[in-house]
């Protein structure tokens, strides 16, 4: 095992960060480290009081931000990016003090939101516009697109990732313009708010975005009362009913939710390299992450060698509960992680399932340490066959022919992520096939969590809207058209009979009809 390299966080840092919570009631909460069960944080807890008075003062930081330039917008994006790399290492214990996960994996968090300041720092001015747009009447008719911002942004986000998903959206949500009300989850409030301060230090108003804290039927509830538009991030089953009351006021959404991700490895794959992209997509932070894969389909030629492999690879793998960055997995999160996989792998062997690989709680390691655990022959009766685990559990099947395993990737309510391997033009191919919002061919999820460039979002039941990319600001936005008219009217000069002008139109059409088929 690695050396173990402690970590901690000053408890004058812990006050100086949930300071930043609006909070003015006599309510807290402790939060523990999954890394040796200690206390880690007294965090205090806001009221609906709490959350109209963030609201109330992110309205006036809204619209003093949304006239501010692009220029400045810009230069904020881009010194949060630096502010970002500089400070990653108390960026990495916060994370895995709150997380759990390794510190490499932390790493991905870090990587993630600075490339995300960068993207959108250095793409501003061409995704906002304004654009001009094709008029009615070519010259006479002038249109311009402009994207006005939605107001206040409600982000409420997860504890697995508690840098990446605590300001991905939520930057664009402000470079669009936007305010933001956020509650992070109650187990990792201080990754988070370390972010917003560096936000204050890289340019942002400081009431621009408000942090408030508490559980999700009460505060959560309160911001979606108020706020003008919603990110979520967490179950479908929350994410359905934040839908539903989202509708009630008819404000958007975006909702990333479940996965039960599928990797298909074909006839011609590299094996040893499917099996460590294996390692990677299932095992990253403890299988905690909404990509990660936990079903994998093997043609018959190669999947006892796969299978043997995999097992001999995870044989090897380094665990730790530590800040060490040769440690390949971390601990689950929380006695209900741990629960969760326990009950999903006792269920499967119950059910007939072989255990391949791992299959036990590991409280040396860490209080809620699981290993990583590869079955086979899981009926469709066992838990872990439809449903999302959340943890370091990936359940292995053969097939015969590559349709058969593409209906198998897709058999499920399901569509976030999924990963092929072997020839790339016949995996490009076969990813195409899959119902799901990302696929990545010979990677597990980070070919496309990584390139920030491209939409991110979940097909069925694992969500709505897109993040990253174009797509992932313009969802904060109102597009708002403006048309300007020249010379005549569009229905015509005064002088000119209407069914003349008709007439004329018409042949105009048909001469454009004729010239666009000709190019």
């Amino acid at each position: 095992m690695p050396h173990a390299v402690p970590l901690a966080v000053p408890s004058a840092r812990v006050a100086e960060l949930t300071a930043l919570i609006r909070a003015t009631g006599p309510e807290t909460r402790t939060t523990v480290s999954p890394l040796d069960g200690a206390d880690l944080a007294t965090v205090p807890i806001s009221t609906e009081h709490d959350v109209e008075a963030a609201f109330a003062a992110a309205r006036v930081a809204q619209l003093h931000w949304a006239r501010t330039s692009l220029r400045r917008r810009k230069r904020a994006l881009l010194r949060l990016h630096d502010l970002i790399l500089a400070h990653q290492d108390e960026l990495l214990d916060l994370i895995q003090l709150e997380s759990g996960k390794a510190r490499s994996h932390a790493f991905d968090e870090v990587l993630h939101t600075a490339l995300t300041g960068r993207y959108y720092g250095r793409r501003l001015a061409r995704i906002l516009g304004p654009h001009r747009r094709a008029g009615v009447y070519p010259v006479i008719t002038g249109i311009r697109q402009y994207h006005q911002p939605k107001g206040i942004v409600g982000l409420i986000t997860p504890w697995n990732y508690p840098l990446s998903m605590a300001l991905v959206d939520g930057l664009a949500a402000v470079a669009a313009g936007n305010a933001v009300v956020h509650k992070p989850d109650s187990q990792s409030p201080l990754t988070a708010l370390a972010i917003v301060q560096l936000m204050h230090r890289a340019g942002f108003p400081k009431d621009l975005w408000q942090v408030v804290s508490g559980a999700g039927s009460v505060i959560g509830s309160a911001i979606i009362d108020r706020a003008d538009y919603i990110c979520f991030t967490g179950s479908t089953a929350t994410g359905k009913r934040i839908a539903a009351q989202c509708s009630q006021r008819l404000i958007g959404c975006s909702l990333e939710l479940g996965g039960k991700n599928p990797m298909i490895v074909l006839p011609g794959a590299d094996v040893a390299k499917a099996v460590e992209g294996t390692v990677t997509a299932a095992f990253s932070s403890a299988g905690q992450l909404c990509v990660s894969i936990e079903r994998v389909y093997v043609h018959e030629s190669i999947y006892a060698q796969y299978r043997d492999a995999l097992a001999e690879r995870l044989a090897h793998l380094s665990y730790g509960a530590n800040a060490d960055w040769e440690v390949e997995m971390g601990t689950l999160v929380s006695p209900a992680q741990l629960a969760t996989i326990e009950k999903h792998v006792a269920d499967a062997l119950d059910h007939g399932a072989t255990l391949v690989s791992g299959g036990r709680a590991r409280p040396d390691i860490a209080p809620w340490f699981h290993e990583p655990t590869v079955l086979e022959n899981v009926p469709e009766s066992a838990l872990c066959h439809r449903e999302e685990t959340f943890g370091p559990l990936v359940s292995l099947y053969p097939y015969r022919s590559v349709g058969e395993a593409i209906d198998l990737a897709n058999d499920t309510v399901y569509g976030l992520n999924a990963s092929v391997w072997g020839p790339v033009r016949r995996a490009r191919k076969v990813a195409t096939r899959i119902q799901a919002g990302t696929v990545n061919v010979n990677e597990g999820f980070a070919a496309t969590f990584g390139s920030i460039g491209a939409p991110m979002g979940g097909m069925k039941e694992s969500g709505t809207g897109r993040r990253q990319g174009a797509e992932g600001l313009l969802r904060f936005t109102e597009s708002q058209s403006v048309g300007v008219q020249r010379v005549m009217p569009v229905g015509g000069p005064a002088f000119l009979p209407r069914q003349r002008f008709a007439a004329l139109l018409t042949i105009g059409l048909r001469l454009l009809r004729r010239l666009t088929t000709r190019a």
